[in-house]
């Protein structure tokens, strides 16, 4: 009995080292690809923090940058949320076409949207002498971010809906429930952590957003982002972009945290 359980410890033991092996070649590819490059940003970063966060042009950018993120994120949960409600429960001839572009619009890149909102509202635009100078302004990099991001709240919205039984939408609207009661009482919270995914990560990449905001070049829309590639691409201030570099990649880091959190206990609360 004792060598059987001598033979199965030395076992466990084998295994838990071809583990560990196995191990190495990623810890060490994220080690060189990730961990590296980001202490490089971070010592290139010493020595002009005070100087960068105490400068107005950054508090700017960074107020800009929230507010973009957040009116863009809103706008995204709104309008798609209602699209995701139309295609899932009100039947029209097309639907599933409409869903498939849903998920084509996933794969296109962001600054083609911006190409597009040159050709319509820009001064040669289509509606360019309708909206006068819209393209220059920060609702353009808002407008053009939802209708970049909004398939991001849709596909995990859809995939919620799709599992409501029918049955259940049939006994609520039998017992008086109208449309608008039967998506607040009963469509709304069986999709909420569905809602909250799809709006944590798109907070995450409008937080983020590069293409669109450089391709507009909207007047008064400098976001971090944009602010590094200005400090170290144009006037080849290195230190001043590590830093502002550092800064988003710590909200980006902290406001994961903080969504992975409180997606994570609601989970847990759900089971």
């Amino acid at each position: 009995m004792t060598a059987v359980a001598v033979a199965l410890s030395n076992k466990q033991v084998a295994v838990r080292r071809t583990w560990s092996l196995w191990l190495i070649p990623p810890l060490l590819l994220i080690a060189i690809l990730v961990v590296y490059p980001l202490i490089l940003v971070a010592a290139e970063s010493r020595g002009s923090w005070s100087e960068v966060i105490g400068s107005s042009e950054f508090r700017q950018a960074l107020l800009r940058t929230v507010q973009i993120a957040v009116c863009s994120t809103a706008g995204c949960l709104l309008v798609g949320t209602f699209l995701a409600v139309v295609i899932s429960f009100v039947p029209f001839p097309g639907a599933r076409i409409v869903s498939g572009l849903v998920d084509a619009m996933l794969a296109l890149p962001s600054f083609l949207v911006a190409l597009s909102f040159t050709f319509l509202y820009g001064s040669a635009g289509v509606l360019g002498a309708v909206t006068g100078g819209f393209l220059t302004t920060p609702w353009a990099v808002v407008l053009a971010e939802i209708t970049f991001y909004t398939p991001f709240v849709m596909r995990p919205l859809l995939g919620a809906m799709s599992q409501i039984p029918r049955v259940q939408l049939d006994v609520a609207a039998s017992l008086g429930g109208g449309p608008w009661r039967v998506l607040r009482q009963v469509i709304l919270p069986e999709v909420r952590p569905a809602l909250a995914a799809g709006g944590g990560l798109t907070l995450l990449l409008t937080l983020n957003e590069f293409g669109i905001v450089l391709f507009l070049g909207a007047r008064d829309t400098t976001t971090l982002p944009l602010l590094v590639h200005t400090k170290g691409i144009v006037m080849f201030d290195y230190p001043a972009a590590c830093v502002i570099a550092v800064v988003q990649i710590a909200l980006s880091i902290g406001l994961y945290a903080v969504l992975r959190g409180t997606l994570g206990g609601r989970r847990a609360r759900l089971v």
